[in-house]
This record gives C-alpha cells, structure tokens and sequence, in this order.
C-alpha cells in the first residue's frame, strides 16, 4: 500500500511579479462562485519558522477560458468563505476550532 503524500501545488505570481508556492487545501463553490484555500510552501526553514501560520482564501476567476486567482475585497463574501474553509478543514483534520 502506497502511503505517500503528494500534495497539489500550484504556483502564483503576485501583482508586483514575485512567484509564491501555495499547496491547494481545499476547493469550494458558494453562490455559484469558485474559491481554493491555500497554505503556503516555502524552501527554505527559516520562511517556514517566520510564517504566520494562515491560510490565504482567494476566489477563482474565469479569464478568457483561463483560471485566475484574486483576492475577496468583501469582507462579508470572505468571512462567508473562511467560515466554510474552516469547518471543511477542522473536519478534515479532526481539528476543533472551539478550542
């Protein structure tokens, strides 16, 4: 039995052109609109040990037949989403947010 991990990754270039490695967390549509949660993958330890911990919530577009990744400028829309990631995530692993 094959136990590895083999995590989806994609990279995203940010407006200023820096390219970031995101591991895909989990996918959902709400209101008929796509988002991804996103964890950051960095190489280097010291990135790892200075990072925040968060995930980055970004809403999917459809650019001319083509995915893009932007930001949730509405709080409720990205509070509405958090919500859901969160509960997905604490599901998926084991996690009680209560705590």
């Amino acid at each position: 039995m094959d136990n590895e991990y083999n995590p989806d990754l994609i990279t995203v270039e940010d407006e200023s052109g820096k390219k970031h490695s995101f591991e895909i967390l989990d996918t959902v549509e709400v209101d008929g609109e796509r988002y991804v949660a996103l964890l950051p993958v960095y190489e280097e330890a010291e990135e790892i040990l200075n990072d925040d911990g968060e995930l980055v919530i970004l809403k999917v577009i459809d650019d001319e037949g083509e995915d893009v990744l932007v930001t949730i400028d509405d709080d409720d829309e990205f509070n509405k989403v958090a919500t859901i990631f969160e509960e997905n995530l604490s599901e998926l692993f084991e996690l009680n947010i209560e705590d």
